[in-house]
Order: structure tokens, then C-alpha cells, then sequence
């Protein structure tokens, strides 16, 4: 099979020719280890250059462990917020420079169980504050989808998930999504992101940015895929309190019994003026392929979401994030000699004596090791935290984040599913919204309502726009409906021949 065919294949498509005896996975992870070096030194999906022999070490390895394995073979990349065992695990920022995880996360445990290749490192926003990938201390991703000369952005803050998944950098990948993390990613680049319901994937492993709203989800190349990997991930977790105790059920082997009473519901959304004429006449074809029954529904307080989002999962940001103090683990800023990375396991240096160096150092390694956006959205969640404000900021935040919710229950007894866009634009250019922190965040206008409600949410690409530029169409469902979401996008990539759409989106060569 010639060079680059593989590593634009889908996992059931790899599974298939790996049965058939016609492939074998080097040859699949020598495909993509190719298309990381020509592409990534411009794409930079990846925060480092894998490590060939140990990834081909380890795939042999897991035919071994696993050779009847659902992923056996499969290239699947990690954001680098997700912990596996020595791998430096840094949430793209400075502060965490040299850290490297003592353990697996739950889904990395399940992933090699399944037998899939991990290649580890995605480039992301800093802690996923952003939705751009342009947030990361240690440069920005670039959209495999942008044109020559007119470079876009992945989305974030999994853009490096993303893009490694758009650009064949990886077959699929896992990302995380707080406020729209994984969907405004696929929505930018073309592929499917899915957000579980709160509870349906093990948090364990993930470095925390806002607790109540994280969840770690798939991004793939298209539904099937995304139902593979879901299958692996799900499930109850001990280690995990937030785990729903419910056993998690084989999406793939459901994903083509789509139910024939299924109807959308259409709301009035906030926002309209923001909402590209593009993008509109791409969600209306999509629903018209689809061609089931659209039911008007009401979400009276989903104009509210934004700023609700951004009290609540601020403060859980500056709560998580007080424990990166240069104590334990991470850099730390020493007096004569500066910044220091220092990996897990190594020595540390003899402590500050004095009550003030003692505040010195904290205070010169949290300056020195979170970059503007961090800084920011620490600032803000300790203010909404602070005494006298908690109550007018945080409580009330949680109170409307409840009616948000009561809005989405409401409508579940109406529809079966709501569509509504994935971002309201296109992908942007580098450096366009980096200036304004409120446009930054608006691009998430339509991605945060279901990580305040709680409930799984999906984007699919549904065209591109005059340049070739991808558009994401958005389908929320009501709690543990993962199954629902990904039976209608199967069946809308049957209708608009997905296969052929993909291979029309511009990837790097």
C-alpha cells in the first residue's frame, strides 16, 4: 500500500485490513511516524519529536499483551494534560516543565489494554485556558486545514489533538473538554469531537482545570471511530468519585440502529449577530440531509452560559491550579539562578528558611511559570472566591448554572436531540482574538452549555465554507445518550457521503 494511505485510514477501516492479513501496525506506525516529521515541524500538533524506536518497541509490545485487542495497532495520540507513566506531562505550560507522571491515567490503562500505540505529547492551550492552541508556553498549532500563506488556527484548547487527527498525524486522539475543548477543535479542523456526559469517562489522571465541567472524550475521523474509541474509554471508575456507576455499553455495535421517532430540537440561540452567514446555510443543509422532524424548542437562559461559565470554572481554575507552587513538583524559581525545570523523583533543593524568601519563591515561580491567560483566569477565579463576592459571584453562578440545566431537561421532553452550530465562525487567523479576551472567549458561545448542564454534546463536520475552511455542526443529547448522538452522525455521514466530503478537506503534504 503506498505511503500516506494509512495514515489518512479510520480505525475500522486499519482494523480490517490488520485481520485480513494485508498491513501489519509497524507498517501503519511507520506510515504515520512519516507524516509527523514532514508535517509537524509546521503543524506542530506535538510538543516533541516521538520517539521512534520506543514507539516501535511498544507497539510490538502491545500485539503481544493484546493481540485480539479493539485497538491493537492504532496510532492514538494524548493531550499532554492526560498522565501516562514517564512521560513528561507538562499542560503546556512552564510551570509543569519536566514533570513526568508516576502513573497511567484510567483511559491510557484502558488504551493499552484495547493494544493501541500511544503517542504521547499533544500541544493544547496552557491547563486549557483558550480556543486556539495559541495559549501554549511552548509555541502555537497550526490548522492542517489552512491554505499556503494563510495560516488558521485548530481551535483549543485540544488544537494538537486535533490537528494531529486532521493532518493524519495520528489515527485518532483524546482530548479534554471543559467549555467546548474537543468540539471547537473538530469543528475547526473537520474531524468529530465528542464530549461525554459528566461521569460516563474517568477523570482520573487528567490534570484538572475546572472539576465540575472537565471531561476526557474522543476525537476521530469520523463516527464509527468515535464509537470504537468511546467503547474503550467508558465506564465506571473507583478511583474516580465522579464515575457514574452504570456499566457503559459497545457504541459501535448500536451505531446503525438509529431509531425512527428521532427529532431535533431547533432553539432560539444568543449570539446571532456573531453567527457567520456561512456557517447558517451550512447547519440548515446539514439538517435538511438529515432530514428529521425539527421541533422549535426554548432555552430561555442559554444567553447566560457564558458569563456563568466563566465565574464558575475560573474559580475551580484557581483553586485547582494553587497547588503548582514549585514545592512538589514542576519548575521553580530559585534567587541567582533562575527558572528551573525539575522532573519528577529528582532531588529537591534545600527549602527557604525565611518566612519572606519562602513567599519570594512562590511568588517568582507562579509569575515566571504561568503564562497571560493562566495568570488571568487565576485572578479572576480567586476574586469570584473571595470574601464578600463569593456569594454575588460564585453562588449565583451556581444558581443559574442550575437553570441552565432545568432549560435542557425541559427541552429533552420535546426532542430527541438539539442542534445548534459548533463555533460561530470558521477557523481564525493567529493572532486575530489574542488581543481581546472576550472575543477569545465568545468563541465558545455555543460549545459551554453542556458542560454546565452536564450532558454529552458532538460535533460533525457538516462542509466548508468558500476557502475550504471546515464547519461543525453541534447535536446535544440528554445524560448517557452517547449512543443517540453518535447513531445520528453516522447516519448524516451516510447521507452526505462523508467519505468523499473528507477527502475533499485540505490536509498538509
Amino acid at each position: 500500500m503506498a505511503s500516506g494511505d494509512l495514515a489518512s485510514k479510520t480505525i475500522h477501516e486499519l482494523q480490517a485490513l490488520i485481520n485480513r492479513g494485508e498491513v501489519s501496525p509497524e507498517a501503519i506506525l511507520d506510515d504515520v511516524l512519516g507524516r509527523i516529521a514532514r508535517a509537524n515541524p509546521t503543524v506542530h500538533a506535538y510538543l516533541d519529536e516521538p520517539d521512534h524506536d520506543a514507539l516501535r518497541r511498544q507497539a510490538k509490545a502491545q500485539m503481544q499483551a493484546a493481540p485480539k485487542g479493539r485497538l491493537r495497532g492504532i496510532p492514538i495520540t494524548i493531550k499532554d494534560n492526560i498522565c501516562s507513566t514517564g512521560v513528561e506531562v507538562s499542560c503546556a505550560s512552564r510551570i509543569l516543565k519536566g514533570f513526568r507522571s508516576p502513573y497511567d491515567a484510567t483511559v491510557i490503562e484502558r488504551l493499552r489494554r484495547a493494544g493501541a500505540v500511544i503517542i504521547p505529547r499533544a500541544n493544547m492551550d496552557e491547563f486549557a485556558f483558550g480556543s486556539s492552541t495559541e495559549n501554549s508556553a511552548f509555541g502555537g498549532t497550526v490548522n492542517p486545514r489552512s491554505k499556503e500563506g494563510d495560516a488558521r488556527v485548530p481551535g483549543g484548547s485540544s488544537g494538537g489533538s486535533a490537528a494531529a487527527v486532521a493532518g493524519n498525524l495520528a489515527i485518532a486522539a483524546l482530548g479534554s473538554d471543559t467549555g467546548g475543548s474537543i468540539r471547537q477543535p473538530a469543528s475547526f479542523c473537520g474531524i468529530v469531537g465528542l464530549k461525554p456526559t459528566y461521569g460516563r469517562v474517568s477523570r482520573y489522571g487528567l490534570v484538572a482545570f475546572a472539576s465540575s465541567l472537565d471531561q476526557i472524550g474522543p476525537l476521530t475521523k469520523d463516527a464509527r471511530d468515535a464509537a470504537i474509541l468511546l467503547s474503550v474509554i467508558a465506564g465506571h471508575d473507583p478511583r474516580d468519585s465522579t464515575s457514574a456507576p452504570d456499566a457503559a455499553p459497545d457504541y459501535e455495535s448500536v451505531i446503525e440502529q438509529l431509531p425512527k421517532d428521532v427529532t431535533i430540537g431547533v432553539p432560539t440561540l444568543g449570539g446571532a449577530e456573531a453567527l457567520e452567514h456561512n456557517v447558517r446555510v451550512a447547519i440548515d443543509g446539514a439538517l435538511n440531509t438529515l432530514g428529521l422532524p425539527r421541533i422549535p424548542v426554548e432555552l430561555p437562559h442559554i444567553d447566560k452560559a457564558v458569563a456563568t461559565y466563566y465565574i464558575i470554572a475560573t474559580a475551580e481554575a484557581s483553586s485547582n491550579l494553587a497547588r503548582f507552587d514549585g514545592v512538589r513538583y514542576g519548575a521553580r524559581a530559585t534567587r541567582g539562578s533562575g527558572f528551573r525545570a525539575r522532573g519528577s523523583g529528582q532531588a529537591q533543593s534545600p527549602e527557604p528558611r525565611a518566612q519572606n524568601e519562602l513567599l519570594d519563591m512562590y511568588l517568582d515561580t507562579r509569575t515566571q511559570g504561568f503564562g497571560a491567560e493562566a495568570k488571568r483566569r487565576i485572578l479572576l477565579g480567586t476574586y469570584v472566591l473571595s470574601q464578600g463576592y463569593y456569594d454575588a459571584y460564585y453562588l449565583q453562578g451556581m444558581k443559574v448554572r442550575t437553570l441552565i440545566k432545568r432549560d435542557f431537561d425541559e427541552a429533552f421532553t420535546r426532542c430527541s436531540v438539539i442542534a445548534m452550530p459548533t463555533s460561530p465562525t470558521v477557523a481564525f487567523r493567529p493572532g486575530e482574538k489574542m488581543e481581546d479576551p472576550l472575543q477569545m472567549y465568545l468563541s465558545d458561545i455555543y460549545t459551554i452549555s453542556a458542560n454546565l448542564a452536564g450532558i454529552p454534546a458532538i460535533s460533525i463536520c457538516c462542509g466548508s465554507d468558500a476557502d475550504g475552511l471546515p464547519i461543525g455542526l453541534q447535536l446535544l443529547a440528554p445524560p448517557f445518550r452517547e449512543d443517540l448522538l453518535l447513531q445520528i452522525t453516522h447516519a448524516y455521514e451516510q447521507k452526505a457521503n462523508w467519505p468523499k466530503l473528507r477527502a475533499t478537506l485540505r490536509t498538509p503534504h
